[in-house]
C-alpha cells in the first residue's frame, strides 16, 4: 500500500470516526459505566462526561486511546516488514477491524489496555527496558484479565531462555493469585463454545478470523513463534477453554489478539512471495475478497444508524440496545412525560444519562 493512499484512508478514517462518537447515541455498556462502575474507563468516562458536553464528550479519551493504539501498531508494523508498504497495509487492515473501530468510539476498557500491550512488545523488541515494568504495572492495576498477558510472557520467557522475564512474569502471576484477582471462571458447561467463534469474527469480521485462525494454528506447527504470537495465542487458547464452562466478555481477550494482523500479513507475504507470479493469482484473489469483505464490515459500522433507520423492523437490528431507549426518551420527552419503568437494568441507566428517572423512585 503506498504512502498517499494510506494518508487518504487515515484521513476517510479520523473523519468516521468522529462521526460515529458525535452520533451514536449512549450504549448499555458505556451507561453502566457511566453510573455503576468504577474501573479506570469508568473514572474516564465521569470525568469527560462532566467537562465534554455530548456524546463526543463522553468518548473523548477512547477515541484518543484508539489513535495512540494506531500509531503504535504502525510502529510495531515497521520492525515486523522490510518494505514500508507492508506495514501501511498491516495498519491499513487493523485500523478497519470492526473491533478497533467501535472500541475507538465507544467507551470500554479494552482501547485503554491495547496501547499498553502494543508499547510493551514495541519496547521489547527494541531492547529498552526501563519502562517495562512501568507498562506491567499499569496492566496489572488496570485491567484484571491481564494475568492473561503474565501467562504469555511466562511462556516466552521459558522457552526464549528471559531469565529476567520469567522473574517478573512470575512474580505479578503470583501477586494475582495471592490477591485472587484475574478472569472469574466457574459454573459448569454451557454451551458457550460456539458462541466464542461468532463474537471473535464480529471482533475481525468473519474472513479475516479465519485466517486468524489460520496463522495461529500454522505458526503453532511449524511457524517462527514470537511476542504476539505466544500472546495471541495464549489469549485466544484460554478463550476457547473458558468458553466451554462460562460466558466470554471479548473485552478481556480482544487487546491480547488483536495485534496478530502483523502475524497474518505476515504469513500471507510468506506464502504468496515464494511462489512464481502464475501461481499467485488465487492468493491475490483470496486476499481481495477478504479485503472486500472487512471494507464491507467497516461500512456497516459507519453507517449502521442509516440503517437502523431504513429496517422495516429495527428489533433485528444489531445496534437496537442503542437506539430504542435513544427513540424512547424523544417520544416521552414529546409527549411531556419524565418518568418510565423498564426491568433492563442497562437501560434503565440509559434513560437515567437522556434524563429520564424511574417512576417508581420519583413518587
Amino acid at each position: 500500500m503506498k504512502k498517499q493512499h494510506f494518508l487518504v484512508a487515515l484521513t476517510l478514517y479520523f473523519g468516521a470516526v468522529l462521526y460515529l462518537a458525535i452520533t451514536t447515541p449512549i450504549s448499555p455498556h458505556e451507561a453502566k459505566l457511566l453510573y455503576a462502575s468504577h474501573n479506570i474507563a469508568a473514572i474516564l468516562l465521569q470525568w469527560s462526561e462532566e467537562h465534554v458536553p455530548g456524546f463526543f464528550g463522553l468518548r473523548i479519551f477512547f477515541i484518543f486511546f484508539g489513535f495512540l493504539s494506531i500509531w503504535l501498531f504502525y510502529e510495531l508494523s515497521r520492525r515486523h516488514f522490510k518494505k514500508r508498504e507492508d506495514a501501511y497495509l498491516a495498519t491499513f487492515i487493523f485500523m478497519l477491524l470492526p473491533g478497533i473501530i467501535t472500541a475507538s468510539t465507544m467507551a470500554n476498557i479494552g482501547i485503554i489496555v491495547l496501547p499498553l500491550v502494543l508499547l510493551f512488545v514495541l519496547l521489547y523488541e527494541k531492547g529498552e527496558t526501563v519502562w517495562l515494568p512501568f507498562i506491567l504495572l499499569a496492566l496489572f492495576f488496570i485491567h484484571e484479565a491481564s494475568i492473561i498477558f503474565f501467562v504469555a510472557l511466562l511462556f516466552y520467557g521459558m522457552i526464549y531462555k528471559d531469565k529476567k522475564l520469567i522473574i517478573v512474569a512470575s512474580a505479578f502471576l503470583l501477586v494475582f493469585i495471592y490477591l485472587a484477582k484475574g478472569i472469574n471462571i466457574g459454573g459448569r458447561p454451557t454451551g458457550h463454545f460456539a458462541e466464542i467463534f461468532g463474537l471473535y469474527a464480529t471482533l475481525f469480521s468473519p474472513l479475516v478470523f479465519l485466517y486468524f485462525f489460520y496463522t495461529m494454528y500454522r505458526i503453532l506447527l511449524r511457524g517462527k513463534k514470537n511476542l504476539i504470537w505466544y500472546i495471541s495465542f495464549t489469549a485466544f487458547a484460554f478463550s476457547l477453554l473458558l468458553s466451554i464452562r462460562q460466558r466470554i466478555y471479548l473485552t478481556d481477550f480482544a487487546p491480547y489478539v488483536l495485534p496478530a494482523v502483523v502475524l497474518m500479513l505476515d504469513q500471507f507475504n510468506h506464502s504468496i512471495r515464494v511462489r512464481l507470479p502464475e501461481f499467485q493469482r488465487w492468493y491475490r484473489r483470496g486476499f481481495y475478497v477478504v479485503m472486500a469483505f472487512l471494507l464491507l464490515s467497516a461500512m456497516i459500522i459507519v453507517f449502521h444508524q442509516t440503517l437502523y433507520n431504513m429496517m422495516p423492523n429495527p428489533e433485528q437490528h444489531f445496534a437496537k440496545r442503542i437506539y430504542k431507549p435513544y427513540y424512547l426518551v424523544k417520544k416521552l420527552k414529546s409527549k411531556g412525560i419524565n418518568c418510565f419503568d423498564t426491568d433492563s437494568e442497562r437501560e434503565r441507566y440509559q434513560l437515567r444519562y437522556y434524563g429520564i428517572h424511574s417512576c417508581e423512585t420519583k413518587q
